[in-house]
């Protein structure tokens, strides 16, 4: 039997006990509203918040840049991985995918007009980054082997050395290099405003092999020795045209940097643009060995193997030999001609803009 004192004093207990409860609950409750918002989501909440990013948001968060944009690619045979592009410059690198029994058409701004191939959508390392929110999309376009040989495209190779602002042109025996500055502003003007697409060289590299269509109308436009008329004459057009040009520097003589964003540094050898022993020029003279050392030495200035353009025209086996040696893929000639499929990569035929050649001797030449 239990005592009245043992009684009441359990009651006492029970009574503490449920004030220490109520006043814990109290002060839980306390802690729990005055704890800040991070710490009141429950742990399984917070990573419900947490979102990974996109292969493209990633590539801008790395970048931490506000005029990267990252260019991604759709449709069959496109890359998975984005690329990063800057919006103040050209395209760089876009790829150029291979499948079996089938030719690369390009890229192109929307599906639409990948599927129409639509010239005047087609983008490439000629054309300016567009980005919204700084992202793109590129789409890309396919055909077959045999519509790419039916389409017989041969691409102008266009060949100017020094510009003037005399209309009757200037006085010696250079002076057929010297092109008037008005007969090359209405050419640049009939390129850029008649759809004539302008292939980087990476892209003329994937024609020549077959694996690269090419649209009907495509032109480089390029510049031998990087006279100062060149600098002071033509590149103003080129920019206000907004057309890609190559210019082939004689980096022994200079090497200033890219005027624009739309002329490309290319090498006319380092200092090889002189008569070797029998008169002819040292391309032709020296060893593949020496002419691969010179191109080294234009290379390192340059900051590219691509291209290079013989000096005087001058070349035979062992110069070509010396500018594989060198890493260059292509060189361009003197003589005159069209780039096709199959066309060597190593002589390259050009059309030579001479003084008195105005508008309509283009258009003869090239459409």
């Amino acid at each position: 039997m239990v005592s009245g004192g043992k009684r009441r004093r359990a009651g006492l207990v029970v009574i503490i006990s449920a004030v220490v409860v109520l006043a814990g609950g109290a002060a839980l409750a306390y802690a729990w509203v005055t704890r800040t918002p991070a710490e009141v989501i429950p742990r399984a909440s917070t990573a419900t918040l947490e979102r990974s990013l996109t292969p493209a948001q990633q590539l801008l968060a790395d970048a931490d840049d506000p005029l990267a944009c990252a260019v991604s690619f759709v449709g069959d045979g496109a890359p998975q991985d984005p690329m990063l592009q800057h919006q103040d410059a050209l395209y760089v690198g876009l790829p150029i995918p291979a499948q079996d029994g089938r030719v690369f058409a390009g890229w192109y701004a929307t599906e639409a007009d990948a599927a129409a191939m639509t010239v005047a959508a087609r983008v490439n390392g000629a054309d300016p980054v567009v980005c919204v929110d700084q992202q793109a999309a590129l789409f890309a376009a396919w055909t077959t082997p045999e519509a790419n040989a039916a389409a017989d495209v041969q691409v102008s190779i266009l060949m100017y050395h020094q510009f003037t602002t005399d209309p009757d042109g200037e006085s010696g025996w250079l002076r057929g290099n010297y092109a008037y500055i008005g007969d090359f502003d209405a050419q640049m003007n009939h390129i850029a405003s008649t759809d004539f697409y302008l292939p980087t060289w990476d892209e003329l590299s994937a024609f020549i092999d077959g694996r690269l269509s090419l649209p009907a109308r495509s032109v480089i436009i390029t510049d031998d020795d990087a006279d100062q008329t060149w600098f002071d004459l033509a590149v103003p057009v080129i920019d206000r045209y907004g057309l890609l040009s190559t210019s082939f520097m004689i980096t022994a003589d200079r090497q200033d940097p890219a005027p624009s964003k739309y002329v490309l540094r290319r090498s006319h050898t380092h200092d090889m643009h002189k008569a070797g022993d029998n008169g002819k020029g040292r391309m032709v003279n020296w060893t593949a060995e020496q002419i691969a050392a010179d191109l080294n030495a234009s290379a390192d200035v340059l900051g590219v193997r691509e291209v290079i353009a013989y000096p005087y025209g001058h070349y035979n086996d062992t110069a070509k030999q010396g500018v594989t040696m060198a890493g260059y893929e292509m060189a361009r000639t003197i003589e005159p001609g069209y780039v096709e499929i199959g066309t060597d990569k190593l002589a390259l035929p050009v059309v030579r803009i001479d003084y008195g050649m105005g508008l309509d001797a283009l258009i003869k030449r090239i459409g």
